[in-house]
């Protein structure tokens, strides 16, 4: 028998494992692992034998972005550029005030 949780206490969840994204976004598992692969979805993993965890809402609007793109005929070259270009000027300190 499945130890699977309810759609409900996954949907109320702070992180959620692969198989559960599976479950929410509708996007394939070999998918889901190939973006975790190429570095798109950012995930937790306290120990190497352990299953990696992913923040849920964080990362379902990250596929849906990623959807969007491929959709929108972006190739995963440039998707991946899309996604270190918002990245980067995340990353960017804002200025103090008073500067400028």
């Amino acid at each position: 028998m499945s130890r699977q949780r309810s759609i409900e206490a996954i949907s109320t969840s702070e992180y959620v494992t692969i198989g559960e994204l599976v479950r929410l976004t509708g996007t394939r598992y070999s998918t889901l692992k190939f973006y975790t692969q190429e570095g798109f979805l950012p995930f937790w993993q306290p120990d190497e034998r352990l299953t990696r965890r992913y923040l849920r809402s964080e990362t379902v609007e990250r596929i849906a972005y990623i959807k969007k793109l491929r959709q929108q005929g972006n190739t995963i070259a440039q998707v991946r550029e899309i996604l270190n270009r918002q990245q980067n000027l995340q990353l960017q300190p804002e200025p103090l005030s008073g500067e400028g």
